[in-house]
């Protein structure tokens, strides 16, 4: 399969961004609380299908949770107490870049946590998300898979482009030569935890922007009906000629050169 026109893919979203907002307007009006947690393998495309679902939403309604590593004090407490200052109150949504599931996953994987730890985890993570589900949380959990040649080739391109080198750390490098233990970790951790109440959702992320589209039209499917019209505002014409913008104590800056 062919990868994905940039002009076909903003076509297709197009639609569904009119639907994601619909949806923020819902949540907002409803006092509906959204959590999605994005998993997956590195480069896969997390930050690019995040950006699909919250690129047109309000930042003060839509929070995205992309926590770095734990601190001392934070090593300390009930695994999941970090996170849980990060769930949405009435009327949000969350977007996890990675979440709890890290315990799962790159902790599991690179040695981060002992296997005691891993095991309390998966014994105690359904029981977790079965009182967010039960307290009204509305929770999707998406893991975005990728094939290792489609791996190898987004590395190297981070390592190249200058303005993607950021996002290439150590714990990436080292996780090439682990493909096949992120496997193994992701089959134990969806066996453990895909429950009724917050099944896993699984998305091919080969082609990103096809996957993008996939997880967003997913989203928005599994949804009751959102259907919420905006408030009607009056919107009366001016009864001057539009102001010209006047500066006193500064002027602004040299505008940016034309061609």
């Amino acid at each position: 399969m062919h990868a994905m026109k940039r002009k076909q893919y903003e076509a297709a979203l197009e639609p569904m961004r009119e639907e994601l907002v619909a949806m923020a307007r819902w949540a907002r009006v409803t006092g509906q609380r959204i959590v999605v947690i994005f998993e997956g393998r590195d480069t896969a495309g997390k930050g690019g299908a995040i950006r699909a679902v919250s690129e047109k939403l309000n930042p003060r309604q839509c929070h995205v949770v992309a926590l770095g590593k734990p601190t001392e004090d934070e090593q300390g407490q009930w695994y999941f107490q970090r996170y849980v200052p990060h769930l949405p109150t009435t009327g949000e949504i969350a977007l996890f870049d990675r979440s709890w599931y890290n315990r799962a996953g790159v902790e599991k994987v690179m040695g981060f946590a002992s296997d005691e730890q891993v095991e309390q985890f998966l014994d105690q993570v359904p029981t977790f998300e079965k009182m967010l589900v039960d307290d009204g949380i509305l929770l999707f959990k998406y893991w975005l898979g990728a094939d290792q040649d489609k791996q190898e080739e987004r590395l190297r391109e981070r390592l190249e482009d200058p303005l993607k080198r950021w996002k290439l750390s150590p714990i990436d490098l080292s996780a090439r030569d682990k493909y096949d233990a992120y496997t193994k970790a992701r089959e134990e951790m969806l066996e453990r935890t895909h429950t009724g109440w917050a099944p896993w959702t699984l998305v091919d992320f080969n082609d990103q922007k096809r996957g993008r589209l996939t997880l967003v039209r997913d989203l928005l499917g599994r949804l009751p009906d959102t259907q919420c019209d905006p408030a009607e505002l009056d919107f009366p014409d001016l009864d001057h000629k539009p102001l010209v913008e006047t500066y006193g104590v500064l002027k602004p800056i040299a505008d940016y050169p034309k061609d």
